[in-house]
């Protein structure tokens, strides 16, 4: 009777001598590893393709899938184990953007890569990859060519696997809240327990259901010279194949349609617009670095805590005066909003809307202003632009940040994100602040009685 391993032999065997396989396979092989796996593990690496009859030869040999990487190189033979981050540098042109969904549950994983997918397009970013694993996951990816080549003074492709590794944290926090709902909507986290074996209480953080404790969002595998299933490869385990889907099509996926008779293969990577990507690029990396200060906070709270139950401080300590003030305007006054919020709010007279939508819808929620007001403010915005936005497209976008948590705009550190859309002109109260949110708490915190009396006596003068 014939094993699982010579069933999926003789199923690769058939599938791999497709010619168009071949091709859809070896186009994913130019400049990037491409290593054969055989049941027992992969073959030698560095390898990769140059025609597509290297393919077949591969599976004669007993190859039942490939995988490739998500760097790119000028030739990935020179790759060796012996080479040092800059010496790999040299030889990197760049990397692309792969997010690794996986989940025993197939239909938390189509949630999440819903989710991820909605994400990206709410950046501005249309050509998106998404491809199902051949088990229960999927891959979610971005083309190196849609990134800008420098971030903050670096060139990105150098930024492997730091780079990845912040744009797929800060994608999963935007995805956090919603599929934690979407989950709990589908299931109850007792049977979820149950059926994955835990204790209920470690699928918790907190009080909160934790959706990553069920399904992860692969950021720690984000590491130099990194594999993953290339695009119509096989699934050892199940002989299904990682087939590429239509984005708008995941809702509908079903698993029959990765089976190897059925399959028809297309482009997993599309090609994107120029530096499609920017502004994915520039929020990740300035959310980044709010979460780094924060943590940084933390520590310093968790220290002074630490000092005034040691010295006996009481109440009034330095740590409850760092934490954020909420702002709740009831009545937003031109007065107290910063420069750039003000040119923004003139209309753009050139490119930049999305960015500035972006930015508006970040400021006016952090000023505790509700969803209607925010709406309206946001449409008349919209017809001041030398250009109106699709009104569709913004009002998905105020929909989109509604169901999110609420997220400052870009600090005022990241001055190429307002300056190259033409509204950064700093005041003198702008050199004291680090947010355009901060400018307005300035604004109307209560002046201290002293300067109170001051101002009172300058214009008695």
């Amino acid at each position: 009777m014939e094993n699982h391993i010579e069933r999926i032999r003789r199923i690769a065997k058939t599938y791999y001598a497709r010619k168009d396989i071949q091709e859809i396979l070896a186009k994913q092989a130019l400049h990037r590893e491409f290593v054969p796996r055989y049941f027992e593990g992969f073959g030698k690496r560095p390898d990769t393709v140059e025609y597509t009859g290297d393919i077949l030869s591969y599976v004669e040999k007993g190859a039942t899938s490939f995988h490739v990487s998500e760097e790119i190189w000028s030739n990935p033979l020179e790759i060796g184990t012996n080479l040092s981050p800059e010496q790999l540098n040299k030889i990197r042109t760049g990397w692309d953007l792969i997010l690794d969904i996986d989940c025993k549950f197939l239909e938390f994983s189509k949630v999440a890569a819903f989710l991820l997918c909605e994400a990206l397009f709410f950046h501005g970013i249309r050509n998106i990859g998404l491809k199902f694993s051949g088990g229960s996951g999927f891959h979610v990816g971005l083309s190196s060519e849609a990134f800008p080549e420098i971030v903050n003074g670096k060139k990105i492709k150098d930024m492997f696997p730091e780079g990845p590794r912040v744009i797929a944290a800060y994608l999963k926090s935007m995805i956090e809240a919603p599929l934690r709902e979407h989950i709990l909507n589908m299931s109850d986290p007792k049977d979820i327990a149950i059926s994955i074996g835990k204790p209920v209480q470690l699928l918790y953080k907190g009080k909160e259901f934790n959706p990553f404790s069920v399904l992860e969002i692969d950021t720690i595998l984000i590491s130099p010279r990194h594999l993953y299933r290339a695009a119509y490869a096989l699934n050892e385990k199940t002989g299904l194949v990682s087939i590429v889907i239509r984005p708008d099509k995941i809702k509908e996926f079903r698993l029959g349609w990765a089976r190897p008779e059925y399959v028809l293969p297309q482009l997993f990577l599309k090609k994107p617009e120029k530096n499609e990507a920017k502004e994915l690029v520039i929020q990740a990396f300035d959310w980044h670095a709010r979460e780094e200060a924060k943590k940084k906070r933390d520590e310093l709270d968790k220290k002074m805590k630490e000092i005034e139950q040691r010295t006996s401080v009481g109440e009034g300590s330095i740590q409850g005066s760092m934490r954020r003030t909420e702002i709740k305007i009831t009545k937003l006054s031109e007065e107290i909003l910063p420069p750039c919020i003000k040119t923004i709010l003139q209309g753009m007279k050139h490119d930049g809307r999305k960015r500035a939508l972006f930015i508006l819808l970040g400021f006016f929620r952090n000023l505790g202003l509700e969803f209607e007001d925010i709406q309206t403010r946001i449409l008349e915005w919209n017809k001041k632009n030398y250009q109106p936005l699709r009104e569709s497209y913004v009002r998905t976008q105020i929909s989109w940040f509604r169901r999110q948590e609420k997220r400052l705009p870009p600090n005022c550190a990241l001055q190429a994100y307002y300056k190259d859309i033409g509204v950064c002109m700093p005041d003198a109260l702008c050199k004291r602040i680090k947010n355009p949110v901060n400018y307005v708490a300035v604004k109307i915190r209560p002046m201290p009685e002293k300067k109170r009396k001051a101002s009172r006596e300058r214009k008695e003068d």
